[in-house]
């Protein structure tokens, strides 16, 4: 019995051994230094900032459309007995050019009437002046004689008579005039509503035309535009002529240029699009001046127009891609952590952003996307290279904000 005992107690005893051995091992083993490991900088691509000197161009779009357009309207009824070979659709034609005649038979005869009505009134008018001088001789003895003995109200009855008839033949010159149809500017016709032999009536409309001695774009201006042509809302160029412009059009492969003048400015913003609308101006867009280009400014064709800003000394030029939401700017400081900062927008375009304040040359601006940034995160450039404090040479500035 005890030697079996003895036999079960022995397996037992060493797991007893086993396990005490590896508890002591466990207590008495060396236990390693803590490590704490820094976070990890983000790396990121900063551009620096640059001085310069420029003059930023604006670009905007707009419709060409003429100074004056208008519809052609007969004042006086009647038959067409003529129309000029320039009364047609681009047909062209200068001031006064008579366009389309009206038959002037009944016209001229109401002049004739008129003017033996004037004749007969002049007579009358003569007759009561002569009954007056001899009446006036007459009375010379008698203490104030009345008016009508004197022959006043007859005299004055004679000229308004007179004045009568003389407003009536004025106005059948005027209708006889109007028989010949024409505009005191040049231009070309647009549309054509009236034919030869055709019978019209007043206020008929016999077709539409436009002036070519003008044209105007309209262009949508952004405030952030407005301050870099450094003008305000309701800018009227007055006899400066307005700011320079260029005009611009893709047309069969081939790019034209025309040039104008941003003339004025609307006074009010656009409540829908919150812009403020500019009128370009070019003279004679059609004439000699403009096809030594190869092409006139066409009324409907769509134009690019770049605008000559103000000249803007030392300013801070970034890349686009460094101006964030809200005027921000993400900066790496020379700790490498990251500061962000709000700017005075001057003007901005695809490519770059001109500021007025916030950064100065030579800072390093963030250009790549960060998630959560927090002030004060630590950071890497990607290109660790020391960049001096630079002035640019008039940078690229001449496209708008995308």
């Amino acid at each position: 019995m005890i030697a079996t005992l003895r036999r079960a107690a022995w397996p037992v005893g060493v797991g007893l051994a086993g396990i005490a051995v590896y508890v002591l091992l466990q207590v008495t083993k060396p236990q390693p230094a803590p490590s704490v490991q820094p976070p990890r900088p983000i790396s990121v691509e900063v551009v620096p900032a640059v001085r310069t000197t420029t003059r930023p161009t604006v670009v905007a779009f707009g419709e060409v459309r003429p100074g004056v357009r208008t519809q052609l309207v007969a004042q006086v009824g009647g038959k067409i007995t003529s129309i000029a070979p320039a009364f047609i659709e681009g047909g062209r034609f200068g001031p006064d050019d008579v366009l389309l005649t009206i038959e002037d038979t009944d016209y001229r005869a109401a002049v004739d009437e008129r003017r033996a009505r004037v004749a007969a009134a002049q007579v009358d008018l003569d007759q009561a002046l002569a009954d007056a001088d001899v009446a006036r001789k007459q009375l010379a003895g008698q203490k104030s004689p009345s008016p009508l003995a004197l022959k006043k109200p007859q005299v004055a009855r004679a000229e308004s008579a007179l004045k009568a008839a003389e407003t009536a033949l004025a106005l059948a010159l005027t209708n006889l005039e109007r028989t010949r149809i024409s505009l005191p500017f040049a231009g070309r016709v647009e549309s054509q509503a009236a034919d030869l032999g055709q019978y019209v009536n007043p206020g008929k409309v016999l077709g539409s035309v436009f002036g070519t001695d003008v044209a105007e774009v309209r262009l949508a201006l952004t405030t952030n535009q407005l301050s870099a042509l450094g003008i305000p809302i309701g800018f009227d160029g007055g006899e400066a002529g307005g700011l320079p412009t260029t005009l611009s059009a893709s047309l069969g492969g081939a790019v034209y240029r025309w040039q104008g003048a941003l003339t004025r400015l609307d006074a009010a913003i656009d409540p829908t699009t919150r812009t403020v609308y500019g009128t370009v101006q070019v003279q004679d867009p059609y004439g000699l001046a403009q096809l030594t280009s190869g092409m006139p400014l066409a009324v409907g064709l769509y134009v690019d127009a770049e605008i000559e800003g103000r000249l803007v000394a030392n300013g801070i030029q970034i890349a686009a891609e460094g101006l964030r939401a809200g005027d921000e700017i993400f900066v790496l400081d020379g700790e490498g952590l990251l500061d962000i900062r709000q700017v005075d927008v001057i003007h901005r375009s695809r490519h770059s952003a001109l500021l007025a304040s916030g950064v100065e040359a030579g800072e390093q601006v963030i250009v790549s996307a960060i998630r959560n940034p927090v002030r004060g995160m630590r950071l890497e450039a990607m290109d660790t290279e020391a960049v001096a404090d630079s002035v640019g040479n008039e940078p690229d500035l001449d496209d708008n904000e995308a």
